[in-house]
């Protein structure tokens, strides 16, 4: 039997590849509203960043996803994912 092929995603701060269920995906949709896609399948430009603390400050220290996704981040978007980041562990 053929093995399914796992997708990777690259986590913008680190550049590293994962699979899916180790990153968390932002989202700017077509309004321009960036919010965390906890589904993984909204629609939108999205941008993926690793379940890891240290990376989530490096990346609003970097504003890596300002860059990425073309918009400012709001702080509560960072508290959210600092929410769900924490909540994993």
């Amino acid at each position: 039997m053929k093995q399914k092929k796992i997708p990777l995603r690259t986590c913008v701060v680190t550049n590293e590849k994962y699979e899916k269920k180790d990153l968390i995906r932002i989202v700017k949709n077509n309004e321009g509203k960036v919010f965390v896609d906890t589904t993984g399948r909204a629609n939108g430009r999205g941008a993926y960043i690793k379940k890891d603390i240290e990376v989530l400050e490096k990346a609003k220290n970097s504003k890596i996803l300002d860059k990425r996704l073309e918009t400012n981040i709001d702080d509560v978007v960072y508290e959210e994912l600092s929410n769900i980041i924490n909540s994993k562990n």
